[in-house]
């Protein structure tokens, strides 16, 4: 029995970087349930690496931060379902996220305006903006998910502004599945990992740092898997998921309960 319902449907995934992004283990995870993925990447060398990859997959290039790339995507993937006879979309997946680190770590309170724009830009508007121009493309009662962090009110000096702007993605979604509700029942969520072992995060200063203590807090004391995250999405791509709509589902091991844990007291203030 196929119990999520995916084999055989389409579902385009923006922000592939290379294997261990969470764009690929959705893919893959969606491919192993019998769906089809179209990719959608950032530049020729990803998409020779997305080729790699999912040789099976047409991979489309977008830089989402010029907006009219999103709308030339679009009408190239458009042009490519006319081709195959997909008649429609059954999700969308946003994994993109993008901060300035390269001047390094500043206090929240010296954030160049600049740097926070185009993190807004990359990270939150393309979300909009890809909903509103693929819109047309989507079943009607299809998932779009996008991937948040597991809380945006700790305020973790290491990944600065990104909080705030991750905050602004999760408020968008009531307000994308509201819009989408005139015309559809097309739903809107966001999964929300605790620190993942990938390329994207080894850019933030401290990571590894951060990363080993998030094992320590878990539940489980193991951290979480990039594979973890993606089966939550998928499961939100499906039809069993259709009664969740403009939620940030949080897959953090238990993390979120566990900062007292007697282990990491002892580490910090000595036995």
């Amino acid at each position: 029995m196929d119990y999520l319902n995916i084999s055989g449907k389409y579902f385009v995934i923006f922000g592939l970087a290379n294997k261990k992004s969470v764009a690929a283990a959705i893919a893959s995870t969606l491919l192993e349930q019998g769906g089809e993925v179209i990719l959608v990447v950032r530049s020729k060398q990803r998409q020779d690496t997305a080729g790699k990859l999912f040789p099976q997959c047409p991979a489309f290039i977008c830089d989402v931060e010029d907006e009219q790339q999103i709308v030339e995507v679009k009408e190239e993937i458009e042009g490519w379902m006319q081709e195959h006879q997909v008649a429609s979309l059954a999700g969308i997946v946003h994994s993109i996220a993008f901060a300035n680190y390269s001047r390094g770590m500043k206090p929240f309170h010296e954030t160049d305006r600049e740097d926070f724009l185009q993190a807004v830009n990359i990270s939150c508007f393309s979300l909009i903006s890809i909903a509103n121009n693929f819109k047309e493309l989507l079943s009607t009662n299809a998932s779009v998910v996008t991937i948040s962090i597991s809380t945006t009110r700790m305020a973790a000096t290491n990944y600065g502004y990104m909080a705030p702007v991750k905050a602004a993605l999760d408020s968008s979604l009531c307000f994308l599945a509201k819009s989408f509700s005139e015309f559809s029942e097309i739903r809107f969520n966001a999964v929300a990992p605790s620190l993942l072992k990938t390329s994207a995060s080894a850019g933030i200063p401290g990571y590894v740092d951060s990363y080993l203590f998030a094992e320590k807090a878990m539940l489980r004391k193991r951290a979480l898997s990039t594979g973890e995250a993606a089966d939550t999405a998928v499961f939100l791509l499906s039809e069993r998921a259709s009664g969740i709509n403009c939620q940030t589902v949080v897959v953090d091991g238990g993390m979120a309960v566990n900062y007292f844990d007697r282990d990491i007291i002892k580490g910090t203030i000595g036995s």
